[in-house]
């Protein structure tokens, strides 16, 4: 890359989306006297008797949890979507609306209400992902479910509303438009080159070796070229698999000491419960997809500090996605650290 874009405003084009992000790492040298909020703290309890998510404990709708002392889901007592939706629509000139069903699930990654994912260890993440890949094979395998998503929103400061780890699934009819963004990228790709998109873009930045966070047999966790957030990061699989259900016990093994490592870096960078909300892109399952890479994003607002985030407001809102911080700065940052977590050093 030209020097001048480490320190001179200038556009990156998202490959994934077709999108472009403004980038103005000159900002970095300005001032704060903006908002600041409080750290996210670490939960010192392993089980806690408010807690709805806790096992045994009684949940907000009147329903009670087993005594779990695994990985356990359920379906939303809140759900943004319902299975029973009647199909309707409507059109009346330049309005139009559309019903929309689906399954919400709720994921406790532990019955340990202080164990987040990085203070867990790679055999607890894998169970984990084993539920993930049971959740996405059963809700995907419905008649009227093409999408199934996968997400994690961690921390107070993602409006997360309970502080048990835990993630979700959102399993619907129709396909998301970030999913379809990505669906016509890589399809597109696919439809030229007969080869993954991920694949050819893996193989650059490994080359090129100045965005890569963590690499292991299986997988690579690297800052994208075009990410938006101040350290957002991707986790790839170095083979070209459309989903997660397609890996074996040996990668999934692999996938769950990455996310380890990498949660534990960003626990590291701030010392502090870091966080972020994390999904996994995949495959949607109205079909067979070639085209389809599997990867898991993770986008932390922090910037700073552990009490300065970034805002997307302004600018961001009503015109382009900007950073300030280069890509390769953010690297450079989290590559450096410790793949131990700060509490246990």
């Amino acid at each position: 890359m030209s020097t001048n874009f480490n320190s001179k405003p200038h556009r990156r084009f998202n490959i994934l989306t077709g999108e472009w992000v403004l980038v103005s790492p000159h900002r970095t040298k300005r001032p704060w006297q903006g908002k600041t909020d409080k750290t996210t703290a670490f939960d010192k309890v392993s089980y806690d008797e408010k807690c709805y998510l806790c096992p045994g404990n009684t949940r907000a709708s009147g329903g009670s949890n087993p005594k779990y002392d695994g990985t356990y889901s359920f379906t939303n007592d809140f759900s943004a979507l319902l299975e029973d939706t009647q199909n309707e629509s409507f059109e009346s000139g330049l309005l139009k609306a559309e019903s929309e069903s689906g399954i919400c699930r709720v994921v406790c990654f532990s019955p340990n209400h202080a164990l987040t994912l990085p203070l867990m260890s790679a055999e607890e993440i894998h169970q984990v992902i084993k539920l993930w890949q049971k959740e996405y094979e059963e809700l995907g395998g419905k008649p009227y479910i093409n999408h199934v998503q996968i997400f994690e929103n961690k921390g107070d400061i993602m409006g997360c509303s309970n502080p048990h780890p835990h993630g979700q699934i959102w399993a619907q009819s129709s396909i998301p438009e970030v999913v379809q963004k990505k669906q016509n990228q890589q399809l597109s790709f696919w439809s030229k080159n007969q080869k993954s998109l991920l694949s050819e873009y893996i193989k650059q930045e490994l080359e090129a070796d100045e965005r890569i966070i963590l690499k292991n047999k299986h997988f690579v966790a690297l800052i994208p070229y075009w990410a938006v957030w101040p350290y957002e990061t991707m986790i790839v699989p170095l083979n070209h698999y459309n989903h997660i259900n397609q890996l074996n016990k040996e990668e999934e093994m692999a996938f769950a000491e990455i996310i380890k490592d990498l949660t534990t870096k960003y626990d590291n960078l701030f010392e502090t419960s870091f966080p972020y909300s994390s999904g996994i892109h995949q495959s949607p399952t109205d079909g067979d997809h070639p085209e389809w890479h599997f990867h898991m994003s993770f986008y932390p607002p922090l910037l700073r500090s552990a009490t300065v985030k970034k805002f997307m407001v302004g600018y961001e809102m009503f015109a382009n996605p900007q950073r300030d911080i280069t890509a390769e700065q953010a690297a450079e940052t989290l590559k450096g650290l410790n793949t131990r977590h700060f509490t246990t050093t």
